[in-house]
């Protein structure tokens, strides 16, 4: 399966910049993934290749994911069952062949927030937890020169080389590893995203230095997180769950979290959106049926989660490294 990402064109593509050591390593690190692997991943891999052969005559990545091209009735419900076999979908949504596959997430919402404030291109890019990898093609949308993306779920593994399939030649690559995994001072890319990580991160300064070790001197880092309101010195940690989700650590002031990345070495620190996740653009549906942002809040009071906590606010702050 590792084998249709194609990593000799991803090895062609970092020939000669600081990532080609790093490239001509891959096969064999995801050689020693996949020989673990997951309990589901045998069904997921079937879904995959599931899917009908299809080629899109219309490939629009700028405004919206959306791919179009001659398919016919039979061969679109033949699609929407293989696609349905890798749910639930927590990015996206994707428009594939009359296909409409929405997502847990508007996260072409979180985009349209971020991308004015980003020039990609030419760039080349990480995406930390890039999850099926919505984003990555988004990226490729605004310009980008290639994208990598890093996650070491994997069923976003898979959904990501579903999508792949209909767009083999564009230079995204999705591979299933952590951070941690990666070697220590990468130094190759020139923007680096961490979108919904650093509240998972029981270090999360840490997580800011491996970061900043994945980028050229003057990259650039997009990070977007939640935060709450207060000043530098404000910082919520919750006693157990947030909105239901275990593994949140910290969630920081926007001004506490500028100071971080500050202290991490970054320069040019500027927050340039926050705003309140909404139940419009968080919530279940056919594509990811269990429980979402709605049954996370308090019912009698949407500024509160179900824990009686700040309800959930995200920042997206740029920094540069020197």
């Amino acid at each position: 399966m590792i084998r249709t990402l194609d990593l000799d064109a991803l090895q062609q593509t970092l020939m000669g910049t600081p990532l080609q050591d790093w490239a001509a390593d891959l096969p064999a690190q995801l050689d020693a993934k996949l020989a673990v692997g997951h309990g589901d991943l045998a069904r997921w891999g079937a879904a995959v290749e599931a899917l009908p052969a299809l080629t899109p005559t219309s490939v629009e990545l700028a405004r919206r994911f959306a791919l179009d091209g001659p398919c016919d009735d039979a061969t679109r419900a033949t699609l929407k069952t293989a696609l349905q076999g890798l749910i639930p979908w927590r990015k996206g949504p994707f428009e594939l062949f009359g296909v409409h596959l929405d997502t847990e997430w508007r996260s072409d919402w979180k985009w349209t927030r971020v991308s004015p404030h980003l020039d990609l291109r030419g760039k080349r890019v990480l995406d930390v937890g890039c999850g099926n990898g919505y984003y990555q093609w988004r990226m490729l949308g605004a310009g980008a020169e290639s994208v990598v993306g890093i996650d070491p779920n994997w069923l976003f593994f898979c959904q990501f080389l579903a999508i792949k399939r209909f767009l083999p030649d564009l230079p995204a690559w999705h591979l299933p590893l952590a951070l941690e995994e990666l070697p220590a001072r990468l130094e190759g890319f020139d923007t680096v995203f961490s979108m919904g990580v650093l509240y998972h991160r029981r270090s999360p300064i840490d997580h800011l230095f491996d970061l900043k070790d994945c980028l050229v001197r003057g990259g650039e880092l997009v990070l977007e997180t939640l935060v709450v309101e207060g000043d530098a010195q404000q910082v919520l940690v919750p006693e157990d769950r947030y909105a239901q989700m275990r593994n949140v650590w910290f969630l920081p002031s926007v001004p506490a979290l500028e100071l971080w990345l500050r202290r991490a070495g970054f320069v040019d620190v500027r927050c340039v959106d926050v705003s309140a996740t909404s139940v419009e653009e968080q919530r279940s549906t056919e594509w990811m049926r269990f429980q979402s942002l709605p049954e996370f809040l308090d019912p009698a009071d949407h500024s509160r989660t179900i824990e009686g906590l700040p309800a959930p606010a995200r920042a997206v702050v740029v920094a540069r490294k020197p």
